[in-house]
Protein backbone atom coordinates (compact mmCIF):
# COMPACT_ATOMS: atom_id res chain seq x y z
CA UNK A 1 0.00 0.00 0.00
CA UNK A 2 1.12 3.55 -0.57
CA UNK A 3 3.54 2.39 -3.07
CA UNK A 4 5.70 3.95 -5.67
CA UNK A 5 6.81 0.82 -7.71
CA UNK A 6 7.09 -2.78 -7.67
CA UNK A 7 7.47 -4.35 -3.70
CA UNK A 8 7.57 -0.50 -2.28
CA UNK A 9 5.48 1.05 0.41
CA UNK A 10 4.03 -0.96 3.31
CA UNK A 11 2.92 -4.36 2.56
CA UNK A 12 -0.38 -6.40 4.20
CA UNK A 13 -1.70 -9.72 4.33
CA UNK A 14 -5.19 -9.96 4.09
CA UNK A 15 -7.51 -12.79 4.91
CA UNK A 16 -10.50 -12.71 3.54
CA UNK A 17 -12.54 -15.35 4.93
CA UNK A 18 -11.96 -14.64 8.90
CA UNK A 19 -15.53 -16.21 9.87
CA UNK A 20 -14.93 -18.67 12.64
CA UNK A 21 -11.55 -17.61 14.07
CA UNK A 22 -10.97 -16.99 17.48
CA UNK A 23 -9.22 -13.77 18.47
CA UNK A 24 -6.26 -15.78 19.87
CA UNK A 25 -6.04 -17.37 16.12
CA UNK A 26 -5.84 -13.79 14.40
CA UNK A 27 -3.76 -12.41 16.96
CA UNK A 28 -0.99 -15.83 16.45
CA UNK A 29 -1.16 -15.42 12.19
CA UNK A 30 -0.59 -11.90 12.33
CA UNK A 31 2.45 -12.03 15.18
CA UNK A 32 3.73 -15.36 12.55
CA UNK A 33 3.38 -12.80 9.40
CA UNK A 34 5.12 -10.58 11.60
CA UNK A 35 4.30 -7.24 9.42
CA UNK A 36 3.45 -4.55 10.66
CA UNK A 37 -0.93 -5.49 10.25
CA UNK A 38 -2.36 -8.62 9.69
CA UNK A 39 -6.36 -8.23 8.76
CA UNK A 40 -8.90 -10.96 8.88
CA UNK A 41 -12.48 -9.68 6.45
CA UNK A 42 -15.81 -10.50 8.46
CA UNK A 43 -19.34 -9.74 7.21
CA UNK A 44 -20.69 -6.35 8.73
CA UNK A 45 -22.97 -5.59 12.01
CA UNK A 46 -23.76 -2.25 10.98
CA UNK A 47 -26.04 -2.18 8.28
CA UNK A 48 -24.57 1.04 5.99
CA UNK A 49 -21.25 -1.14 6.18
CA UNK A 50 -20.22 -3.34 3.10
CA UNK A 51 -17.61 -5.39 5.17
CA UNK A 52 -15.94 -5.39 8.77
CA UNK A 53 -12.17 -5.37 9.51
CA UNK A 54 -10.17 -6.60 12.42
CA UNK A 55 -6.83 -5.14 11.97
CA UNK A 56 -3.69 -7.08 14.08
CA UNK A 57 0.00 -6.13 14.47
CA UNK A 58 2.50 -8.69 15.85
CA UNK A 59 1.23 -8.08 19.40
CA UNK A 60 -1.77 -6.35 19.50
CA UNK A 61 -5.21 -5.71 17.87
CA UNK A 62 -5.86 -1.83 16.52
CA UNK A 63 -9.11 0.23 16.42
CA UNK A 64 -7.71 1.53 13.23
CA UNK A 65 -4.95 2.29 10.67
CA UNK A 66 -4.51 3.74 7.53
CA UNK A 67 -2.69 1.29 5.16
CA UNK A 68 -4.47 -1.91 6.40
CA UNK A 69 -7.88 -0.13 5.49
CA UNK A 70 -7.07 0.74 2.01
CA UNK A 71 -5.28 -2.65 1.31
CA UNK A 72 -8.82 -3.89 3.02
CA UNK A 73 -10.56 -2.26 0.62
CA UNK A 74 -8.58 -3.10 -2.04
CA UNK A 75 -8.34 -6.66 -1.75
CA UNK A 76 -12.22 -6.66 -0.60
CA UNK A 77 -12.71 -4.57 -4.22
CA UNK A 78 -10.46 -6.72 -6.67
CA UNK A 79 -12.20 -10.08 -4.90
CA UNK A 80 -15.89 -9.04 -6.36
CA UNK A 81 -16.76 -7.23 -3.71
CA UNK A 82 -19.39 -4.46 -4.69
CA UNK A 83 -19.90 -1.00 -2.56
CA UNK A 84 -23.90 -0.35 -1.36
CA UNK A 85 -23.58 3.08 -2.13
CA UNK A 86 -21.26 6.05 -3.48
CA UNK A 87 -18.42 5.01 -1.25
CA UNK A 88 -17.12 1.40 0.50
CA UNK A 89 -17.87 1.44 3.88
CA UNK A 90 -15.51 -0.25 6.18
CA UNK A 91 -16.84 -1.28 9.91
CA UNK A 92 -14.04 -1.62 12.33
CA UNK A 93 -13.12 -0.95 15.81
CA UNK A 94 -12.97 3.29 15.60
CA UNK A 95 -16.81 2.89 13.92
CA UNK A 96 -17.44 3.51 10.02
CA UNK A 97 -14.84 4.53 7.62
CA UNK A 98 -15.06 5.76 4.20
CA UNK A 99 -13.39 4.57 1.41
CA UNK A 100 -13.18 5.91 -2.29
CA UNK A 101 -11.52 5.35 -5.27
CA UNK A 102 -9.16 8.29 -7.16
CA UNK A 103 -8.76 7.36 -10.51
CA UNK A 104 -7.70 3.75 -9.56
CA UNK A 105 -6.04 4.37 -6.00
CA UNK A 106 -7.92 4.07 -3.17
CA UNK A 107 -8.12 6.83 -0.40
CA UNK A 108 -10.11 6.84 3.07
CA UNK A 109 -11.71 10.00 4.92
CA UNK A 110 -9.70 10.65 7.72
CA UNK A 111 -11.26 9.68 11.05
CA UNK A 112 -12.22 12.01 13.86
CA UNK A 113 -9.03 12.52 16.51
CA UNK A 114 -9.19 10.04 19.74
CA UNK A 115 -6.85 12.60 21.29
CA UNK A 116 -5.74 15.76 19.74
CA UNK A 117 -4.29 19.49 21.52
CA UNK A 118 -0.71 19.97 23.20
CA UNK A 119 1.25 17.41 24.80
CA UNK A 120 2.39 18.24 28.40
CA UNK A 121 6.08 19.36 28.90
CA UNK A 122 7.02 15.92 30.81
CA UNK A 123 5.64 13.56 27.54
CA UNK A 124 7.73 16.50 25.16
CA UNK A 125 10.64 15.82 27.30
CA UNK A 126 10.86 11.97 27.03
CA UNK A 127 9.54 12.38 23.20
CA UNK A 128 12.73 14.09 22.34
CA UNK A 129 14.45 11.28 24.66
CA UNK A 130 13.10 8.83 22.42
CA UNK A 131 14.39 10.27 19.02
CA UNK A 132 17.52 11.11 20.53
CA UNK A 133 17.32 14.83 19.26
CA UNK A 134 18.02 18.46 21.12
CA UNK A 135 14.76 19.68 22.48
CA UNK A 136 15.16 22.85 20.06
CA UNK A 137 15.00 20.29 17.02
CA UNK A 138 11.18 20.69 17.59
CA UNK A 139 9.20 22.77 16.28
CA UNK A 140 5.80 22.02 17.67
CA UNK A 141 4.29 18.57 19.20
CA UNK A 142 1.05 17.53 19.48
CA UNK A 143 -1.40 14.68 20.05
CA UNK A 144 -2.98 13.19 16.88
CA UNK A 145 -4.15 10.21 18.07
CA UNK A 146 -6.99 8.28 15.70
CA UNK A 147 -6.51 4.91 17.37
CA UNK A 148 -2.80 3.97 17.67
CA UNK A 149 -1.72 6.89 19.95
CA UNK A 150 0.13 8.99 17.68
CA UNK A 151 1.91 11.96 19.37
CA UNK A 152 2.81 14.15 16.06
CA UNK A 153 6.56 15.79 16.01
CA UNK A 154 6.91 18.94 12.97
CA UNK A 155 10.68 19.84 13.03
CA UNK A 156 12.50 22.50 10.77
CA UNK A 157 12.76 20.23 7.58
CA UNK A 158 13.03 17.48 5.48
CA UNK A 159 16.48 16.70 6.07
CA UNK A 160 15.93 16.90 10.10
CA UNK A 161 13.25 14.51 9.75
CA UNK A 162 15.88 11.94 8.17
CA UNK A 163 18.37 12.18 9.89
CA UNK A 164 17.05 11.07 13.32
CA UNK A 165 18.08 7.66 14.92
CA UNK A 166 15.84 6.96 17.63
CA UNK A 167 16.85 4.99 20.83
CA UNK A 168 13.59 2.99 22.06
CA UNK A 169 10.46 4.79 21.64
CA UNK A 170 7.94 3.72 24.04
CA UNK A 171 4.78 5.50 22.38
CA UNK A 172 3.69 5.91 19.18
CA UNK A 173 5.69 8.63 17.91
CA UNK A 174 5.65 10.46 14.09
CA UNK A 175 8.26 13.19 12.77
CA UNK A 176 7.53 15.29 9.94
CA UNK A 177 9.25 18.45 7.83
CA UNK A 178 8.68 20.46 5.41
CA UNK A 179 10.51 19.55 1.71
CA UNK A 180 12.19 23.37 0.19
CA UNK A 181 9.51 25.14 -2.06
CA UNK A 182 9.55 22.85 -5.34
CA UNK A 183 10.29 19.94 -4.48
CA UNK A 184 7.97 16.47 -5.65
CA UNK A 185 6.58 15.88 -2.37
CA UNK A 186 5.42 18.59 0.71
CA UNK A 187 6.73 16.60 3.29
CA UNK A 188 8.91 13.89 4.45
CA UNK A 189 7.32 11.19 7.41
CA UNK A 190 8.47 8.93 9.28
CA UNK A 191 6.58 6.83 12.09
CA UNK A 192 7.90 4.83 14.90
CA UNK A 193 6.29 2.49 17.71
CA UNK A 194 7.54 -0.32 20.30
CA UNK A 195 7.33 -4.00 19.53
CA UNK A 196 8.75 -6.40 22.00
CA UNK A 197 11.31 -4.41 23.56
CA UNK A 198 12.69 -2.74 20.38
CA UNK A 199 11.69 0.38 18.12
CA UNK A 200 9.88 -0.61 14.67
CA UNK A 201 10.13 1.79 12.20
CA UNK A 202 6.87 2.01 10.01
CA UNK A 203 7.23 1.52 5.95
CA UNK A 204 3.93 4.22 5.10
CA UNK A 205 1.56 4.71 7.79
CA UNK A 206 -2.24 6.18 6.50
CA UNK A 207 -3.56 6.54 10.24
CA UNK A 208 -0.51 8.84 10.75
CA UNK A 209 -0.33 10.87 7.76
CA UNK A 210 -4.05 11.17 8.67
CA UNK A 211 -3.43 12.84 12.08
CA UNK A 212 -0.70 14.72 10.69
CA UNK A 213 -2.97 16.38 7.67
CA UNK A 214 -5.62 17.05 10.36
CA UNK A 215 -2.94 19.36 12.47
CA UNK A 216 -0.75 20.64 9.52
CA UNK A 217 -4.00 21.97 7.73
CA UNK A 218 -5.92 23.08 10.66
CA UNK A 219 -2.47 25.05 11.80
CA UNK A 220 -1.90 26.23 8.34
CA UNK A 221 1.09 24.73 7.75
CA UNK A 222 0.19 22.74 4.71
CA UNK A 223 -2.07 23.11 1.92
CA UNK A 224 -4.12 20.20 0.13
CA UNK A 225 -3.72 18.61 -1.92
CA UNK A 226 -0.45 17.90 -1.38
CA UNK A 227 1.74 14.40 -1.55
CA UNK A 228 3.63 12.89 1.36
CA UNK A 229 6.74 10.62 1.34
CA UNK A 230 7.62 7.86 3.88
CA UNK A 231 9.71 5.29 4.09
CA UNK A 232 13.03 6.69 2.56
CA UNK A 233 15.33 5.99 5.17
CA UNK A 234 14.05 2.44 5.03
CA UNK A 235 14.21 1.97 1.47
CA UNK A 236 10.30 1.64 0.85
CA UNK A 237 9.68 4.92 -1.10
CA UNK A 238 6.01 5.21 -0.15
CA UNK A 239 3.93 7.70 -1.62
CA UNK A 240 0.42 9.50 0.42
CA UNK A 241 -1.28 11.78 -1.32
CA UNK A 242 -3.77 14.15 0.91
CA UNK A 243 -6.91 15.86 -0.59
CA UNK A 244 -9.63 17.82 1.40
CA UNK A 245 -13.45 18.53 0.33
CA UNK A 246 -14.97 21.81 0.37
CA UNK A 247 -17.05 20.27 3.65
CA UNK A 248 -13.40 20.23 5.24
CA UNK A 249 -13.05 15.87 4.41
CA UNK A 250 -10.17 14.94 4.47
CA UNK A 251 -8.72 12.06 2.54
CA UNK A 252 -5.69 10.25 2.83
CA UNK A 253 -4.71 7.86 -0.44
CA UNK A 254 -2.18 6.17 -2.09
CA UNK A 255 -1.68 3.43 -4.49
CA UNK A 256 -2.50 -0.25 -3.84
CA UNK A 257 -1.14 -3.75 -5.95
CA UNK A 258 -1.60 -7.21 -5.50
CA UNK A 259 1.82 -8.75 -4.38
CA UNK A 260 1.04 -12.11 -3.77
CA UNK A 261 -2.11 -14.98 -3.26
CA UNK A 262 -2.72 -18.22 -2.17
CA UNK A 263 -4.40 -20.17 0.60
CA UNK A 264 -3.79 -20.24 4.24
CA UNK A 265 -4.13 -22.84 7.00
CA UNK A 266 -5.23 -21.30 10.44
Amino acid sequence: MFVSGPYSGNPLAVVLDGEGLSTEQMQRFANWTNLSETTFLLPPTAPEADYRVRIFTPAEELPFAGHPTLGSAHTWLTNGGRAKGEHVVQECGAGLVRVRTDGGALAFAAPPLIRSGPVDAAERARVVEYLRIPDSDVVDITWADNGPGWIAVLMKDAQAVLDVSPGFVDASVGIVGPHPAGAPFAFEVRGFFPNAGSTVEDPVTGSLNAGLAQWLLSTGRAIAPYTARQGTAIGRDGRVSIDQDEDGTIWVGGASVTSVTGDVLI
